[in-house]
């Protein structure tokens, strides 16, 4: 018996599949026997020579059958003989192409619904049953699924409108909104209230006067947070939090976590083993206290939350910018003024589409999950472990989808599953969908019973991913106004969101930013200065674009799961700290390149792969990366020893006399210093010369 075909059928409807194989597929010149998933066929014997049946002789038959896995229809054919049969290539061609003219890819679309007339849950039931049952079990379930279809409405208006993007900024020049009533003023204004709020907390705490304007009611998240303990650190050096408030935060920190890929239909070269990564993502935070604590840190310093309070737009001249913000239960519009404005608001930023046009984002991982109080049973998990990356199945309605799991305080769970997408506008990538998929598959991935589980919370977002080739290609910053998070889209294309990306910069963030303030350096070219960019993260961007399966397009099943087996299968043979670098965005130039070349000696057919997945274009902009990627590592190596030092006897000189050259002198030693695996001495070493490096407040 031997495997000679192998399809995903992108419908979740196995038996209307099964069906049509059974009743309307002509096979041609195959006689159909029926069975319980598909049919045998066996050589008409008017076809044979001198009418002789391949019954007469050992079985030579082709067995084809369907079977339903992750919400997906798949299908196999095996033949059942050592040599090809007559006519075999020929019928699996008809097969292939009749399936997928009478199977194609469908990218459904959310319904329009008007909420004055019924309710949310009323208006999604006929197309997304499952996800109204279980929203309505949770706390405040009408409220989210509204705002998880609100945030789908509103990225997909914006993958679909990336030309004409709607106007929200401003200059002197344009049409300038018009001045009502008196205007408060402050140093920094923020639009968004999640990551906002952690670094407006640190810039309040340095005598800045900060506003924060939050369109949600303040302090609670669709979205929770896990890290790293050296990471998390950054909070506690930047004065945020005592280290007795940050474990106040800390709900579990896990022994190890589990990096795995399904391997049932990869070759045994392809397979792999787990990779432990215990100290990767392993702490749970409490987002939603994590929230509060920084508001009222922030409130302590002097600062002011506006909630339930939606940005509308800004004007901006040289001396401020004016910002225009409605508040959402009165539909009352006010303006506040001040000297820098900055866009927190994640993935559906107008801001951020307005800057970047086409090339707002290139990828996003659209993600879905829940909270889960308890209601597993007994041995289904032990809550010391968590999942970092886990697929259970092969390509799925043109989705490789991915699990994550981490435990929380008690028995609590936190369970996502997301894919990494490509941007386009017939595919723009649906929450909804993915939570109808959450809902059915969540007991194939961890056995349980839907109705035993308490949902304390749902979790979804659009993480997005922006491939850049150089550390300015990207927009993050206009007069007066700079992106942060999501925003931004600087972070790792692998496991990090914004949430990792900020925590990981944010002392290159407010140092730099302070020192633009204090000497008023918020023009657009110094702005952008100020940003997360690591050239060791832009160079794995090629790593994400092969887990995306190109809309409109057929791949092997197995094409993904084999190419994540192959490189992690690598990592796990690597020592603890290479797998622990490479996840961090700490790999450095020597690292990549022995990986790079290990892979493709596993699995030559890597490389035709990415080339068939990603096409020559995004090949050609890659290998800018790349080249950028081996400039920097150049220019670190020959800089990173001496340059610190250089910059600290430098300072009170330089700065007082040319703050724009001490902005750019800083960046760059931020710029050879971060993502760099360094040794504990190392460590202490840079925290000590940017500890003098760092500005005081105003």
């Amino acid at each position: 018996m031997k495997e000679i075909l192998y399809l995903e059928v992108p419908i979740s409807d196995t038996a209307t599949v099964r069906s049509w194989l059974q009743s309307e597929f002509d096979p041609g010149n195959w006689e159909k026997i029926l069975t319980p998933d598909g049919f045998r066929l066996k050589l008409s014997s008017k076809y044979t020579i001198s009418g002789a049946d391949f019954s007469e002789n050992l079985p030579k038959e082709i067995s084809v059958f369907v079977w339903s896995l992750q919400r997906t229809t798949y299908l196999k054919v095996f033949r059942w003989a050592d040599a090809p049969l007559p006519q075999e290539i020929d019928f699996l061609q008809h097969l292939t192409k009749a399936i997928r003219q009478r199977f194609p890819h469908c990218y459904p679309e959310p319904p329009a619904i008007d909420l004055s007339q019924q309710s949310i849950f009323d208006a999604l039931a006929p197309y997304y049953p499952l996800t109204v049952k279980y929203f309505q079990k949770m706390p405040n379930g009408e409220y989210d699924l509204q705002r998880a279809y609100w945030w789908e409405q509103r990225w997909r208006e914006g993958v679909r409108n990336p030309q004409q993007p709607r106007q929200v900024l401003f200059s002197v020049l344009g049409d300038k909104g018009q001045v009502t009533g008196e205007i408060s003023q402050y140093d920094l204004i923020y639009i968004g209230g999640a990551l906002g709020v952690i670094h407006a907390a640190v810039m309040a705490q340095l005598g800045y006067k900060v506003l924060l304007v939050e369109r949600l009611a303040f302090g609670r998240m669709n979205r929770e947070w896990n890290i790293s303990r050296d990471e998390i650190q950054s909070l506690v050096n930047l004065g945020l939090f005592t280290p007795a408030e940050l474990e106040t935060i800390i709900v579990r920190e896990y022994k190890d976590g589990f990096n795995k890929f399904f391997d049932g239909n990869n070759p045994p070269k392809l397979r792999s083993p787990i990779l432990h990564t215990p100290t990767v993502l392993n702490i749970s935070l409490d987002s939603d206290k994590l929230l509060r604590l920084c508001g009222q840190k922030l409130q302590a310093a002097g600062g002011e939350i506006w909630d339930e309070t939606e940005f509308l737009r800004a004007d901006i001249d040289e001396s401020q910018v004016l910002v225009t913000l409605q508040h959402l239960p009165t539909q009352t519009q006010k303006q506040v003024s001040g000297r820098l404005l900055i866009d927190a608001m994640g993935t559906a930023s107008p801001i951020a589409w307005q800057l970047n046009g086409g090339r707002a984002f290139d990828s996003v991982c659209p993600t879905v999950g829940a909270v889960i109080d308890k209601g597993f049973a007994p041995g289904v998990w032990d809550s010391q472990y968590g999942d970092v990356l886990y697929s259970h199945g092969d390509i799925s309605r043109g989705r490789q989808l991915i699990w994550e799991l981490f435990p929380g305080a008690g028995e609590e769970l936190t369970i996502y599953l997301f894919h990494y997408h490509e941007v386009n506008p017939e595919n723009p990538g649906s929450l909804l969908e993915m939570y109808e998929d959450f809902f059915t598959i969540l007991p194939e991935y961890r056995r349980c019973d839907l109705e035993q589980l308490v949902w304390k919370k749902p979790t979804f977002g659009y993480i997005p991913g922006h491939f850049s080739v150089n550390s300015r290609d990207r927009q993050v910053a206009f007069d007066r106004l700079i992106a942060i998070g999501d925003a931004a889209s600087l972070q790792s294309p692998l496991v990090f969101t914004g949430f990792g990306s900020l925590v990981r910069n944010l002392e290159r963030l407010t140092n730099l930013l302070n020192v633009a303030l204090q000497h008023d350096l918020l023009s657009q070219n110094h702005l952008n200065l100020i940003r997360a960019y690591q050239s060791n993260v832009s160079v794995t961007w090629l790593f994400s674009k092969g887990m995306m399966v190109p809309t409109g397009k057929f791949l092997p099943p197995q094409r993904i799961n084999a190419m994540l087996n192959t490189f992690f299968g690598l990592l796990a043979d690597e020592p603890l700290e290479v797998a622990d670098n490479f996840i961090k965005d700490r790999c450095d130039w020597l690292t990549f390149n022995r990986l790079a070349l290990k892979a493709a000696h596993t699995n030559p057919a890597l490389l035709w792969w990415i080339w068939e997945m990603a096409g020559w274009k995004d090949l050609l902009r890659w290998l800018g990366n790349y080249v950028n990627f081996g400039r920097h590592a150049l220019v670190s190596g020959l800089l990173s020893a001496w340059f610190p030092s250089f910059l600290v006897w430098v300072k009170p000189r330089l700065e007082p006399r040319h703050p724009g050259i001490w902005l750019w002198l800083l960046s760059i030693n931020y710029a050879i210093t971060t993502g760099r695996p360094r040794s504990p001495q190392q460590v202490a070493s840079q925290n000590l010369a940017n500890e003098t490096l760092r500005c005081g407040g105003v």
